[in-house]
């Protein structure tokens, strides 16, 4: 490395690891609702009478909805739009869904109608009355310009019908709610929500009123709203014209009588009115904030519901958080005792690599989840990676150049393996780079966090590898100190295991049909369970609801099955996680059922609070589950046309094949395990996918470079050296791996258990599959399928009459002294 090479990477480091800290101690992460706790509704537009739900129309749907959430006093609420027809409405510290259902979900359409007079009950079907209960008006409108109707109103009550209410042009006849079983007939609205300048809860004390909305038009509404009421006005006492109608959503809520002291013509000036109907605080609080919102111009319908609790988000990152300590502990202990003095320079990179990823992550604002964090984790493993590489190939050049020709300078063979190493270093960083990018496209939801977080962690593993633990060596092996005890570096031996497998290389690829034939066995099983026992969709997929409770006492799983099959519901699946933890899925999504649900587990389990509600519509689970399968045909259509042009197509061939069996592994063992597939298990397949073709790659790349220089050694044998020879860099990586993901599996809690088997398996796997499926399958390939010889290429020349012992390190050269 030239010291003006070496100049400006320190100037880098040092800017990136300063800025990294400053963002880290100044910028509080910016947390999901399933860390912190809250409510997430996911919305669509769909096409009303009159408006089609295109964009624009979801956007306005998206500024109503915003001013009826800042009605509900929610603390940083956040609202955007999802493609075309999605609205995601995340609401913090918001624990019952319905509160915010109800109000944001309406159409709220306010409008004010002149009574014609009383109507006969029309034909077919009519409105329901109201808001809350039957309302009783007895209220009038006066000079200071209120509308009272008292009773109460809300939602739930009717006249007994539940159609729609008939309409005449513009005009309508909607049930009487003075008058239960009557009718009025209401001219075209004279003025709707939109000239409403404000609507407020207030509680009335002095006029006995209780909880009223009192309502200020706009300039120009409050005209019309004079004329209005001056109009009724002058109609006789008890004509029914001498009421003027306020309707919301097709119901009248309100149809006060004008005062006596109302003159004809004026009308109530001072451009406001007063809605009163005994009212509850929290029905005036809705009423305001959605008169305040005004109307949603096209209809919404929710499709994606979900809530969890602060206690449920808090442990989480606490699990999260010791998660990471223990297997970033364990990793840098594991890479010292291997490597020594360079193994200490990795852990330290390792703690850089987790203060930059994290304050990129802090910086590009995205929202941390929880399976964002899982990602956070999980790119330990990736970071080290890296660092093996280089680590594994420094030991071979200093092996391969002596100990005489390195003493004077130590930097020569790990510059020459970060040289080296390096194409075999962005492959496998771009086939996880891929993963983690279909992650962000096709999942919704906390697993698009997973994918931003991994795709951060492996830019900045390839950072603090290449950069900063090359710097970090470059100015330890200057010192005398070390100069004078090669050993301490970790390069002077190539290790146990390297050792033993180059005395005696294995010689895997003669029975390479063997293992194709093993593999496909395992295979077949795995295709087995995935037929015979059926893939266990999880509600993302399927829809429906899943409920997460936290009962006082300890919950037995059959008493609670059968309390919640007695009361209704004997197709739910029932588990129970802990003691006191027990989660009820059902097909069932309403409300109403849930209270039943939650009924009958307090009878057998005494109170229960809910941690987590989840609700997917049945059609946003059918896209989820078409998403799924797409992005995980994309993933391996992806891999295979980058390693196609990174390598000839039967090494991409070979690497897809092997990754493929990883994954269809994989799903079998949680088909027979029974465990659900959801959109956290999705994360974790393509994560599979990016190991997977990792390890092949890096396999494949030292075979690419043996064969180069191999002369006339037999492919197979070449392809022996290979494993060989890049074994101990896969045991070494994987174990990093496998120590954060066993920490995960242990403390990650509930929701993190099934993703960290799923990597676990498919770390395992894919470390198995590379030397029992991608190579024999890579040897079979080329030998029906052999490469062009290059023009002038040397021919003839047996490899093994051209190789030397290299002495002490027993690694095999080629006459230029290149390890091979």
């Amino acid at each position: 490395m030239s010291s003006r090479s070496a100049f400006w990477r320190a100037l880098l480091a040092l800017a990136v690891v300063a800025l990294s800290l400053w963002i880290t101690l100044t910028t509080p992460p910016r947390l999901g609702l399933d860390l912190r706790g809250g409510t997430r509704i996911v919305l669509q537009t769909e096409d009303g009478p009159t408006a089609r739900a295109d964009a624009a129309a979801t956007d306005r749907a998206v500024e109503v909805l915003r001013k009826r959430v800042d009605g509900l006093g929610v603390a940083e609420p956040s609202l955007a739009r999802s493609g075309e027809r999605r609205i995601v409405v995340e609401l913090p510290g918001l624990r019952d869904p319905r509160e915010a259902a109800e109000v944001i979900g309406r159409t709220a359409q306010l409008t004010f109608h002149a009574v014609k007079g009383e109507a006969q009950q029309p034909a077919g079907p009519t409105g329901s009355v109201g808001s809350e209960g039957s309302a009783g008006s007895e209220g009038s409108a006066g000079s200071e310009g209120s509308a009272g109707s008292e009773g109460s109103a809300g939602p739930e009550a009717s006249d007994g019908s539940d159609g729609p209410p008939a309409r005449n042009g513009t005009a309508r006849v909607l049930a009487d709610p003075d008058a239960p079983g009557r009718f009025l007939d209401l001219a075209a609205p004279d003025l709707t929500g939109d000239g409403v300048k404000s609507a407020e809860a207030v509680l009335d004390t002095t006029g006995g009123r209780g909880w009223t909305v009192d309502l200020a038009f706009r300039d120009g509404a409050a005209d019309t709203w004079a004329r209005l009421t001056g109009a009724a006005a002058c109609a006789a006492p008890g004509d029914p014209a001498r009421r003027v109608a306020i309707v919301l959503d097709d119901r009248i809520v309100s149809a006060p009588a004008m005062q006596t002291g109302v003159p004809c013509g004026a009308g109530i000036g001072g451009g406001s009115a007063q809605i009163t109907g005994g009212f509850s605080a929290q029905d005036a609080r809705d009423l305001a904030a959605l008169v305040q919102g005004g109307a949603l111009p096209v209809p919404v319908t929710t499709i994606e519901q979900s809530t969890v609790g602060p206690t449920l988000g808090a442990e989480a990152i606490r699990a999260s958080a010791w998660a990471a300590v223990i297997g970033l502990a364990c990793t840098g202990l594991f890479v010292m005792v291997v490597y020594r003095l360079l193994g200490v320079l990795a852990t330290a990179a390792l703690l850089l690599y987790g203060l930059i990823s994290y304050a990129a992550v802090v910086a590009l604002g995205a929202t941390l989840t929880l399976p964002g964090l899982a990602g956070f984790v999980l790119a330990i493993g990736i970071a080290v990676d890296a660092n093996v590489l280089v680590f594994e190939r420094a030991r071979e050049e200093y092996a391969a150049l002596g100990r005489a020709a390195t003493g004077r300078d130590l930097r020569r063979p790990l510059t020459t393996a970060f040289g080296k190493v390096w194409s075999a270093v962005a492959d496998s960083h771009v086939t996880t780079l891929l993963a983690a990018g279909l992650l962000f496209v096709f999942a919704t939801g906390p697993v698009k966090g997973f994918g931003v977080t991994l795709a951060i962690g492996v830019v900045t593993s390839l950072l603090t590898a290449m950069v900063i633990t090359r710097l970090l060596a470059d100015l330890a092996l200057r010192l005398p100190v070390v100069r004078r005890r090669p050993a301490v570096t970790g390069m002077a031996g190539l290790g146990r295991l390297r050792t033993r497998l180059t005395r005696r290389v294995p010689r895997l690829m003669v029975h390479r049909r063997r293992w194709l034939l093993s593999c496909a066995g395992l295979l077949m099983v795995a295709l087995a369970g995935i037929g015979v026992r059926g893939v266990e969709f999880g509600v993302e997929f399927t829809g429906g609801r899943v409920v997460q409770y936290t009962a006082e006492r300890p919950v037995d799983a059959d008493a609670a099955r059968a309390a919640i099959a007695k009361a209704g519901f004997p197709d739910a699946v029932v588990q129970t996680t802990g003691d006191s933890d027990v989660s009820v899925r059902v097909r069932e999504s309403g409300d109403g059922e849930q209270r039943e649900i939650r009924e009958a587990l307090t009878r057998v389990a005494g109170p229960v609070e809910v941690e987590r509600d989840d609700l997917i519509g049945p059609s946003l689970g059918g896209e989820l589950r078409t998403h799924a399968l797409l992005a995980l045909g994309l993933a391996v259509a992806a891999q295979l046309l980058y390693l196609t042009v990174r390598f000839r197509w039967t090494y991409a061939t070979a690497a897809v094949a092997a990754m493929t069996q990883d994954v269809l592994l994989v799903i079998g063992l949680f088909a027979w395990l029974g465990k659900p597939v959801d959109s956290v298990f999705l994360a974790a397949l393509l994560t599979v996918v990016g190991y997977s073709v990792n390890d092949s790659v890096v396999v494949l790349d030292r075979l690419r470079e043996l064969r180069r220089r191999g002369g006339g050694v037999p492919l197979a044998d070449l392809a022996d050296r290979a494993v060989a020879q890049t074994l101990p860099r896969t045991v070494n990586t994987g174990m990093g791996a496998l120590f954060v993901l066993v920490a995960l599996a242990f403390l990650g809690g509930d929701s993190l258990t099934d993703f960290s088997v799923a990597l676990l398996a498919g770390v395992v796997l894919g470390m198995a599959s590379t030397v029992f499926t991608a190579m024999p399958l890579a040897v079979a390939l080329e030998q029906r399928n052999p490469a062009p010889a290059a023009p002038g290429a040397a021919g003839g020349r047996s490899g093994s009459g051209g190789r030397q012992r290299a002495g002490d390190a027993g690694v095999d050269r080629d006459r230029s002294g290149a390890v091979v």
